[in-house]
This record gives structure tokens, sequence and C-alpha cells, in this order.
């Protein structure tokens, strides 16, 4: 079966991509999920305008990634968040959340899907968060939670 990737798919490919899969595969995830749409001639028409916005928004080069890098390794970020006795939060941290507290202590705009956490933060303290800049290139910060 014969897809267009919209988002990107570790293994598959990244968005604007045709790729052949398998049709369970194909029918009973990457469709559903919306993250490809079914090949047809006029859906290839659409790749141009796929890969075009994947560009605004993608890291342009590996020296752009090194200097994202540079500011995100020198970013102190803190997110308030919910929490009751302890430090327990209600719910836990979105990677949203944390792209959002990120633009707020002056970083720059990043994609979310990117994000690497450990685990859910559920607790107030200090976690370490990875994003993928770039193939070659990736950053570590600390995100400080406290109760607000």
């Amino acid at each position: 079966m014969k897809i267009i990737l919209t988002q990107e798919v570790s293994g598959l490919g990244a968005p604007g991509d045709i790729v052949e899969v398998k049709n369970g595969y194909g029918r009973n995830y990457l469709l559903p999920q919306g993250f490809a749409i079914a090949w047809t001639k006029g859906a290839e028409k659409q790749v141009t305008v796929i890969k075009r916005a994947r560009s605004a928004r993608e890291i342009r080069d590996l020296g752009h990634a090194n200097e994202v890098k540079g500011q995100l390794e020198g970013l102190k970020v803190n997110l308030k968040a919910r929490a009751g006795d302890g430090g327990r939060l209600f719910g836990s941290v979105t990677p949203a959340e944390i792209v959002d507290a990120v633009k707020a202590a002056g970083g720059p705009a990043l994609d979310r899907r990117r994000l690497e956490l450990s685990g859910p933060i559920k607790s107030t303290g200090s976690y370490p968060v990875q994003i993928k800049l770039h193939p070659e290139v990736s950053a570590k910060f600390d995100l400080n939670v406290v109760q607000g």
C-alpha cells in the first residue's frame, strides 16, 4: 500500500515522504491516527505543500541545530503546576507544557513531538529533558517543576 506521510513516523520517514507499507499497518494504524494519507495522483501534488510547511518548522541545518542546542543547555526552565501535599501533581506535565515553559524562559520555539522524557512527570522537582533537534544533534536541559 502506497501512502504519503503527514507526520514524522520513526523508522518510516518524515512528513511528505511517499512510502510503501503493509496494507494492515497503513489501513489500521497510520491512516486512522492521521500520520498518513492514502496515495493518489492528486494527493501527490499536496506533497510539495507538506514539505514546504515542514521546512518552515524544521531546524534548518546542523549549524542551526548546534546554535539552538547552545541556547537550550544554558537555559533555566521553570514550570508551575498545580500540586497537592507532598509535591504530587494533579495529573502530569505534558510535552506541550514543557515547550511553552521553554518559550516563556526565553528559549526557541520547539516541536513537542521531538521531546524525549524518561517517564511521566507526576511530582515537583528537577527532571532531565532531552530533545532531538537534528538527526545528529540532541540537546539536554533540566526542567524544574514547582508548585504553583
